[in-house]
């Protein structure tokens, strides 16, 4: 019994060591990430010209997970989950927000679609003080507050177009600030790696499926174009996808590892931040006034929680 005993109050110590939360690195591995998808997000609009987004998703994967298995080799984790059901849960999850948000690209307007994707950490923020009772305080929602309306500063979706299809990307908003909450809840012990595999894995099984779907249409929209086959053009650009999202997405999964999802997932509004200023760089977009005024509250919301940290 004692024996016994004993293991128990082991176990515990090591799962407390395993949820020890680390804030300054998974703010920096978060900023790190958005740095990486907001310059990856950008040649989305050539591939858009040349294949369908279930194509994008089964080809991305093809790409990814043979990275992945060689991180693995090289020593960066193990691509075994130490418990199959949570990290189903999440890949589930994942899978469930993109559909959700990519459905709306369909039939919203960007803009919209965005801002409700971006509505995850207030969603990540109300879980965590509703249901699991967590301290939130009055400087992290003032933080998550100000990011939210820094991101509609950017994005500057019309009021006037407003109707019931908009509560689909909020919706994706719901299930990624889920996943983010398995991620750290049920998945801070599993091997980054691990989960970064079973994400693109669970990612391709839907692009698969979607072309699948669509095979026999006929329509030229990103959603619901089948299958192409002259695709040439777009192997540049799906190489540099599969590489930042193995980069990016392994960056997120290690910042919700590491810090309590209602702290991190205020970083992730920096994307606001990289994404129109690679556009900027690379492509001439150019960034008006507005979107000037809601990067500065992005920064100001990332800079406050930081400071309270």
């Amino acid at each position: 019994m004692i024996e016994n005993d004993g293991s128990t109050v082991q176990r515990k110590e090591r799962m407390s060591q395993e949820m020890q939360t680390r804030p300054v690195a998974a703010a920096l591995f978060m900023v790190s990430a958005m740095a990486v998808v907001g310059l990856i997000d950008n040649v989305l609009p050539r591939l858009a010209e040349i294949i369908g987004l279930w194509q994008f998703h089964a080809m991305r994967a093809a790409m990814a997970l043979p990275l992945v298995i060689v991180l693995s080799l090289a020593g960066f984790g193990s691509l075994r989950p130490q418990r199959l059901g949570p990290v189903l849960l999440r890949s589930i999850l994942i899978g469930i927000s993109m559909l959700f948000y990519f459905t709306a690209l369909a039939i919203l307007p960007i803009a919209q679609a965005l801002a409700g994707l971006f509505t995850s950490p207030i969603f990540v923020l109300l879980i965590s003080a509703l249901i699991f009772a967590e301290r939130i305080g009055p400087w992290r929602i003032l933080a998550v507050l100000l990011g939210f309306s820094g991101t509609l500063l950017v994005l500057q979706p019309d009021p006037a177009n407003f109707d019931f299809a908009v509560l689909i990307p909020v919706a994706a908003g719901v299930f990624y600030a889920l996943s983010a909450i398995v991620t750290r809840r049920l998945c801070a012990a599993e091997s980054t790696l691990s989960l970064l595999a079973f994400m693109m894995l669970t990612l391709g099984i839907l692009g698969v499926v979607g072309t699948l779907i669509f095979q026999g249409s006929d329509a030229t929209s990103f959603v619901a174009r089948p299958w192409v086959w002259s695709m040439q053009a777009a192997l540049p650009a799906l190489a540099i996808q599969a590489v930042g999202s193995v980069i990016g997405v392994f960056m997120i999964i290690k910042a919700y590892q590491l810090g309590e999802p209602s702290y991190v997932s205020i970083f992730e509004y920096s994307v606001m931040i990289f994404g129109p200023a690679y556009a900027f760089m690379l492509f001439g977009v150019p960034v008006g006034h507005l979107q000037i005024a809601g990067t500065a509250l992005i920064a100001l919301s990332g800079a406050l929680i930081a400071w309270r940290a």
